[in-house]
């Protein structure tokens, strides 16, 4: 097992994988793990710093999450956040009781002197998410940051190097949160910058050979960043005989996609067998109006095809996908008790029976990392740039069954607007940006005569990590245009609308 600078204990936020993020973006390594995580495991992997995550439950609650006793006797740093600050709190013996007033949103933070707030702003401003709060400091601590609503915003044994702090400084809204987590780790701790995507790439490539030996690797593909990234780190990683990239037409794609996924893969000189299976997919999709089963279903419907496919070849024992970390908070709590928001096709979506092992280089980075690790392994920068589209494809934007006619729609109405968001070079200003049809009709007047048609609605967002996100303010000039074009140009809509909600608490996809 190998050292790890920071460790992450998830008591089920769901921010605790941001925290990681704004780490690595300072280049210190960490992970992530449970709180319930072996203190064998932990004295494992020799970190220099421990933090205890934010989380929904209550400290003094009869099943309040608690991690082994023996991390406060490691004589290591330990940085508490939200849960993670009443944790201490409550360990060293003070007192946390239930808030008056739950406080959430922004918040005017008072500094006063410490090691850990080194370079930043007085009143500078942090996010608070909190129902819970320290009513009585333990025996040794001290007030270090104070709020209006808060009077122990921030507090501290710098004896024991143990801080805590109310708010969250993981998350875009509290200003210089990702400079507090960078002293806790460099001042603190003592870790030096020394993890980058170069560092991780040669890492990757050599786990990759270990696990694989010389067996061969079935490589799901879509044309999209993830798995064109995880094709390009397994065509460095192995011979050529030992890599089968597999793209699965379903019938659930963007126009024209097949023909642009086929011809990036000949750019990168990397061998691609297409399979049509539009017709597989319709029939396992027929009648079927429930989220979750649209992405099990598809989820195993791949795995079927794969399979097909692996018995055509010798030796063919593992399957590689572009797992992100987002993937895994969103559908399992593999990392610890965080909700399940849903299940993407290749994490909570596949079947039982899959004898395949997988190989999922990119399973702890985000997406804004994949980008850097794709730059960082050669591909070019308008197949990095492109925005990301689900593995379930279309099915997941159609509200309802995902039938021909369903898919007909919501097709030319997103290729439309995407070729106005390129015309008007919005493209490249937003994170992601595509179309939902609602499968709700409502009237309308065309020409002298009534209408009953369906809905689209349009959605952009602006992000980072796809953790969180807010709806792109895109001028109505160019909201107009799209709306205009659709509504003329496709018969069966004959109403468009924006989503203007932010995530959370909505997520980007609509399901």
């Amino acid at each position: 097992m190998k050292q790890v600078p920071i460790l992450v204990l998830d008591f089920g936020s769901q921010y605790t994988q941001l925290i990681a993020r704004k780490l690595r973006e300072s280049g210190v390594y960490c992970e992530v793990v449970p709180y319930r995580e072996d203190i064998a495991d932990i004295k494992a992997r020799k970190p220099q710093g421990i933090i205890l995550s934010g989380g929904p439950a209550s400290v003094y609650a009869e099943d309040a999450y608690k991690p082994s006793e023996e991390i406060w006797d490691l004589g290591l740093p330990i940085m508490g956040i939200c849960y993670g600050m009443q944790l201490i709190t409550q360990h060293f013996g003070g007192e946390v009781v239930p808030a008056n007033h739950h406080e959430y949103g922004k918040a005017k933070l008072t500094l006063k002197e410490s090691k850990i707030f080194d370079g930043m702003t007085n009143n500078e401003t942090v996010w608070m998410s909190h129902g819970d709060k320290a009513e009585q400091l333990p025996e040794g601590f001290e007030v270090i940051g104070t709020s209006e609503n808060s009077p122990y915003a921030g507090i501290a044994n710098e004896d024991k190097n143990i801080y805590a702090f109310q708010f969250h400084p993981e998350v875009h809204h509290t200003v210089e949160g990702t400079k507090l987590l960078k002293n806790f780790a460099k001042h603190i701790c003592g870790c030096d910058s020394t993890w980058n995507m170069g560092g991780f790439a040669k890492e990757k490539r050599a786990s990759i050979k270990a696990q694989v030996g010389d067996k061969k690797v079935l490589c799901g593909v879509s044309g999209g960043v993830d798995s064109s990234v995880v094709a390009a780190m397994l065509n460095e990683a192995l011979p050529k005989e030992q890599l089968i990239c597999v793209f699965v037409d379903q019938g659930l794609l963007r126009k024209n996609e097949v023909e642009d996924v086929q011809n990036m893969f000949k750019l990168l000189d990397i061998p691609l067998i297409t399979i049509d299976a539009k017709k597989e997919f319709r029939e396992a999709l027929a009648g079927v109006t429930d989220p979750e089963t649209k992405r099990k279903a598809i989820g195993e419907k791949f795995i079927e095809l794969f399979d097909i496919e692996a018995k055509k070849h010798t030796d063919v024992e593992f399957l590689a996908q572009g797992t992100l970390y987002t993937d895994v908070i969103e559908s399992v709590s593999v990392k610890g008790p965080s909700k399940t928001i849903k299940s993407h096709h290749n994490v909570g979506g596949l079947p039982d029976w899959m004898t395949f092992e997988l190989v999922e280089p990119l399973r702890e980075i985000f997406k804004d990392e994949v980008r850097k690790l794709g730059l960082e392994l050669g591909l070019p920068k308008q197949m990095i740039g492109r925005h990301p589209f689900p593995g379930p494809g279309l099915a997941i934007r159609v509200m309802g069954e995902a039938n021909e006619e369903a898919l007909r729609l919501l097709r030319e109405s997103d290729a439309i607007m995407q070729e106005e968001l390129r015309a008007t070079g919005y493209y490249d200003k937003v994170w992601q940006a595509f179309t939902v049809l609602l499968n709700v009709q409502s009237v309308g007047v065309m020409g002298d005569n009534r209408t009953y048609d369906n809905t689209v609605c349009i959605r952009m967002v602006e992000s980072v990590d796809g953790m969180t996100a807010t709806f792109a303010h895109v001028p109505h000039d160019v909201l107009e245009g799209m709306s205009r074009r659709i509504i003329n140009e496709i018969d069966g809509i004959n109403r468009v609308v924006y989503d203007i909600s932010s995530k959370p608490p909505a997520t980007i996809e609509w399901e």
